[in-house]
């Protein structure tokens, strides 16, 4: 399993990488594998402001539906549309290419918040 320390986690399996007010959002390599190989995102929040833990989308793998949460607040500035359009780049590469959404993030010390990678890897193993 792959956790990578220079990200932060959300124990609901996301990713979030920083890159000054924004946060780069993805699901981790644990929720790929357990989910299965993707074959539909419904993500339709780009241009809205979500609140932490709110619902911005589902993923669809062959044998089931996944909630996806907002690891923090802020405005969806962008939806990763090469994802939506080859779903399958979410398994392949989850931390890379696989990126979901970036947020211009209202309260950026929600990130504080958010689990290391050694506290991720607890839960994932569990």
């Amino acid at each position: 399993m792959n956790i990578p320390k220079n990200l932060k986690y959300a124990e609901s399996h996301e990713w979030v990488r920083v890159e000054g007010d924004v946060a780069v959002v993805g699901i981790t390599d644990f929720a790929q594998t357990s989910l299965g190989d993707i074959v539909f995102l419904d993500i339709e929040v780009e241009g809205e402001t979500l609140d932490k833990g709110e619902v911005y989308g589902s993923i669809e793998a062959v044998k089931t539906v996944s909630d996806s949460y907002m690891p923090v607040s802020g405005e969806v500035i962008e939806v990763n549309q090469e994802a939506i359009d080859d779903p399958s780049i979410v398994n392949k590469d989850p931390y890379g290419e696989g990126w979901l959404l970036k947020i211009k993030m209202s309260d950026p010390s929600e990130v504080n918040s958010l689990l290391d990678a050694a506290g991720y890897e607890e839960i994932a193993k569990d």
